[in-house]
């Protein structure tokens, strides 16, 4: 075997083994498409992984800033419309698992204001909280931007804090101690845990998150939109603490368009 093939299978096994949760995204993908409503079994749910032919090169964020302006050119005009200035004090990104939806809102000097959503192409799990490592879930609640990774091999990708303050709290009350961690926002169009917002959708997420700051970005995590129809936990599988999570959850989202339905403007 060649030494180039030697390196091929090697990645290929370490995608086998990494999937979402590694802070430097391991070369790997899955089928798995979209969040579907919460089901009783989860069984028999099938996996691709297919390894991916590249690696990222060695960057900064800095760099991406500079290689990524026409981001920065796409996104003035949604703000310009919305009247916020750009780059705005703060933004909130609200992802919708059952709509696969990722609405950015911003504010200046004002109110927060709805700039555009994005089509979510890739997440995994149904409906309810992550609540350990290996479950495939996309976590539910509010977080903050952790830190930016432009060398990710998913394009690029923004980590969550998760677990965060909540998700430790809840897990301490019922002993449970591996909640899994390594949970982005990023490119590409595949995903375990995280949500895959393809290479275009990334490129504008990370240079706004960038240009804004990341301790100026919250992102809102939802089941569904709760201004199209109320968030309800299933008290057969849910811990009894989710309603709780969906009250803080709504209130987040409500405060923003109290009374309006989700926008509907796609990419």
């Amino acid at each position: 075997m060649t030494l180039t093939a030697k390196i091929i299978a090697s990645l290929a096994l370490t995608g086998l083994l990494g999937a979402c949760s590694l802070h430097k995204h391991v070369t790997a993908t899955t089928s798995i498409t979209a969040v579907k409503p919460k089901a009783k079994t989860q069984a028999n749910r099938k996996i691709l992984y297919i390894p991916s032919p590249s690696l990222s090169g060695q960057r900064i964020v800095r760099d991406n800033l500079q290689s990524y302006s026409a981001a920065t050119r796409k996104l003035t005009p949604y703000f310009a419309k919305a009247k916020v200035s750009y780059p705005p004090r703060e933004a909130i990104l609200i992802a919708l698992k059952q709509e696969m939806k990722l609405e950015v809102w911003a504010k200046g000097s004002g109110e927060f204001r709805f700039i555009r959503d994005y089509h979510i192409q890739a997440a995994s799990g149904v409906a309810g909280p992550k609540l350990r490592q290996g479950d495939r879930q996309v976590p539910e609640g509010i977080y903050r931007i952790a830190e930016l990774n432009p060398n990710s091999h998913y394009h690029l990708s923004m980590k969550i804090n998760y677990p965060n303050e909540f998700d430790r709290f809840h897990a301490g009350q019922e002993g449970r101690t591996k909640l899994g961690s390594g949970i982005f926002i990023h490119g590409k169009a595949a995903s375990i845990g995280c949500l895959a917002m393809g290479d275009e959708g990334i490129d504008e997420l990370f240079v706004l998150t960038a240009q804004v700051g990341t301790e100026n970005v919250k992102v809102v995590i939802a089941p569904h939109d709760p201004r199209t129809y109320p968030l309800k936990a299933d008290s057969e599988v849910d811990p009894e603490w989710t309603p709780e999570l969906y009250s803080i959850i709504s209130r987040h989202i409500k405060a923003l368009s109290p009374g309006v339905r989700s926008a509907k403007i796609g990419l």
